[in-house]
Parts: C-alpha cells; sequence; structure tokens
C-alpha cells in the first residue's frame, strides 16, 4: 500500500518559517528570493512531479497543488515564481501519463534541480497559446530561431532553460505555432523593469529574444495557429490554472489565519471582550471562511481529473478557467476582509495583511483573466454568439 502523502515532509515547518521571514525583506527590496529557491531545491522540491525513476518525487499533480498551497501561504511570491517552473514539469507529467515522453528531459533537469521558466505572455497578444507575436524561424537543421518580446517572465535572474512559442511563417506549412526551449545565453535579454505593487520577489522581467536558438531536440511541437487538442496545449492550460487558483488558495488561507489570531488578540475599549466574541467580527470572519472552504476541493477535484485523464471534452477549457477566477476573486475578498478585522493597523506597509492585499491584486492579471474566463462560460452554457 502506497504511503499516504504528507505535505509536511515536502515543506517542514522550519523551512516555511524560513521563506515567511524573508518575504518581507524581497517585497521591500524587490529582490528575487535566491536563498528561497536553494531551500527548494535541496529539499528536492523542484522535481516533485518528476517520476521516482527520472529522480523526482513522484507526486500526482493533486499533490502538487496542496503543497503549493501550503507554499504561498509562508511567501506568495516564492511560490508564484516557482509555479512557473512547476506548469512546464506538470505540462511534462501530463504527457508522460498519456504516453508521451516529448518533456522528458523537462523531467529529468527539473529532478536535478535546473530551472525552467515560462516564456509565453506577450504584450497585447488576448490569443495566448493560439498565437504569437514572435518569429520564429527555421534553422535549416530542425532548430528555431526566436525573436520577439515575452512579458511576466517569472525567474528571470535564475532560470537555465526558458519554454517559448513563436509563429513560423517561412516554411512550405506555414503558419505554424512552434513550442520550444531555450538555453539561456547572450541573445536572450532579460530586461530590469520589474516594479510592480506586489509579488515582487517573482521578478517577472521583460524578455528580449535575438534570434535566441532552440536546437531539434528541444523543439516541442509544430502545430496550426489557434485551438488545437493536441495534449501539449491541454496540458499547459490544465496545469496553469490549477496551480494558479493554488497559489492564490493559500494566500486566502494565511489571510483567514491573520484575520482569526488578530480577533483572538484584540480586545474592545468599549465591552473588554476580546473581538472573537464580537458578533459582527464572527459574521466576517464566517464569510471569509465560506469563501476559502469551496476553494481547496474544487481545486483537488479537478486535478484528480487531470491525474486520472478523465475526458472532459470541450467543457475542460471552461472548467479550468472557472476554478482560475473563483480562486482569485475569492482570495481578493477574503484579504478585504482580513484587512478589515484587522483594523487601521493593518493599513501599514510592513504588515504581512499589506503585504498580501497587494500580493493577492495579481492574481487578475493571470490567463484566464475575467473577461476571457466569462467568455468561456458563456459560451459552454449558451453556445457560441450568433455570427
Amino acid at each position: 500500500m502506497a504511503s499516504a502523502f504528507d505535505p509536511v515532509r515536502f515543506l517542514p515547518d522550519d523551512l516555511l518559517a524560513r521563506l515567511r521571514e524573508r518575504a518581507p525583506v524581497h517585497d521591500r527590496d524587490n529582490t528575487f528570493p535566491n536563498d528561497d529557491l536553494d531551500d527548494l531545491r535541496a529539499a528536492g522540491y523542484l522535481g516533485i512531479l518528476a517520476a521516482e525513476e527520472l529522480g523526482g518525487a513522484g507526486l500526482s499533480l493533486a499533490e502538487a497543488a496542496v503543497l503549493q498551497q501550503r507554499l504561498a501561504g509562508a511567501a506568495p511570491a516564492t511560490a508564484l515564481a516557482v509555479n512557473m517552473h512547476l506548469v512546464w514539469t506538470g505540462v511534462a507529467k501530463v504527457l508522460r501519463d498519456r504516453g508521451l515522453d516529448d518533456l522528458e528531459f523537462v523531467l529529468r533537469g527539473a529532478a536535478a534541480g535546473e530551472v525552467f521558466a515560462f516564456g509565453i505572455s506577450e504584450a497585447g497578444n488576448d490569443l495566448v497559446l493560439f498565437g504569437s507575436d514572435t518569429e520564429a524561424v527555421p534553422d535549416g537543421d530542425g532548430g528555431y530561431r526566436f525573436t520577439g518580446t515575452k512579458i511576466f517572465t517569472s525567474l528571470s535572474p535564475v532560470w537555465d532553460h526558458l519554454g517559448v512559442h513563436g509563429l513560423d511563417t517561412t516554411s512550405p506549412d506555414a503558419p505554424k505555432m512552434v513550442f520550444a526551449f531555450l538555453d539561456r545565453d547572450e541573445s536572450i535579454v532579460s530586461r530590469d523593469d520589474w516594479n510592480t505593487m506586489g509579488m515582487r520577489g517573482t521578478q517577472s522581467r521583460t524578455t528580449e529574444l535575438h534570434g535566441a536558438h532552440a536546437r531539434p531536440d528541444r523543439v516541442v511541437r509544430r502545430l496550426d495557429p489557434g485551438p488545437q487538442p493536441d495534449p501539449l496545449v491541454f496540458g499547459i492550460f490544465a496545469v496553469f490554472e490549477i496551480l494558479l487558483a493554488s497559489v492564490y488558495t493559500g494566500v486566502a488561507r494565511r489571510a483567514l489565519d491573520l484575520a482569526v489570531d488578530t480577533a483572538r488578540a484584540r480586545r474592545s475599549k468599549k465591552t473588554g471582550a476580546s473581538y472573537a466574541a464580537d458578533p459582527d467580527i464572527r459574521w466576517r470572519i464566517a464569510d471569509m471562511a465560506l469563501a476559502y472552504d469551496a476553494l481547496p476541493p474544487q481545486i483537488a477535484a479537478l486535478s484528480d481529473d487531470v491525474d486520472a485523464r478523465v475526458d472532459h471534452g470541450a467543457r475542460w477549457f471552461s472548467l479550468l478557467a472557472g476554478l482560475k477566477h473563483r480562486a482569485v476573486t475569492a482570495a481578493k475578498t477574503v484579504v478585504d476582509d482580513a484587512m478589515l478585522v484587522g483594523g487601521g493597523s493593518s493599513y501599514f506597509a510592513t504588515t504581512e495583511l499589506s503585504r498580501l492585499y497587494r500580493d493577492v491584486l495579481a492574481g487578475q492579471f493571470h490567463p484566464s483573466d475575467p473577461e476571457s474566463a466569462h467568455s468561456a462560460l458563456a459560451t459552454a452554457w449558451l453556445g457560441p454568439v450568433d455570427a
């Protein structure tokens, strides 16, 4: 019988305590949490989704989602940064579970401590996975050279490999969307331009590709532009949405815990009673708990479906977009209420709640954004708009 999954084994309390202590420093100084990454690498965290025979921990996507919730409760920016690495390892696992070893090199590299970054987002590109403004030019030997600009490239100071996409418009069968992995070299420039309201430690800088080369064995897909049933596209969307939902669910849980602690610690000058006995405070915290409690089961259910290769067909997109949207909107509501429970002191920039308040805002900007999520759900329930 397989042993029960124990999140503390992978993220022990003392490790989380160190990460939590560093988080405000990286937020204040706008720096990448190198020490956090070193600790997580030493703990084998980068390879949690790689199979044991490949050197990893062999965890399921559902188990990784639980761990990301736990990590985000200690250091949201660290969790979000690592999320982008775990997206690629999760995609590699999705493919491997379906008999496709296209990304085995990702799993082996991650298990060995290598860092993979997500270089898909582009300014103004609402096609996301289905189109690109980046040029992908064949090199004549099966490889490609990529020229373009990617935004929100988390892990910018530390990644070893960058997963990107671009549009091939010159091959005989063009146009084709090309997905490939680049190694860091002088043809890739990371701008030092990450100066944001929250999630500052992710250092999700703009990345310029100047003919960056992907060798033939790192070109993993050539697909027609537009929506595709390819397992790579499904894997990217599924793992991305589930792990993003996990990070913001972890933020919500931390805000709820802080609100509970604050309510118990504060006492009314008027009555002398604990704020935990105040009916208005109790109602607000109950509302927070109602919102939070709905999230982990949803994440677990969809993660299990991905792991079990359940076929939701065309519903997958709306289910995943809906999960991410509900998680980030609920998390924002929970943090808003936690600020009110905390009182005026929570408005000071040095408080953890103040940082969570800024960090949680980033959730609404990740795909699927609110407009995309609502469009997906409307189409799923009402059908497409008549031409």
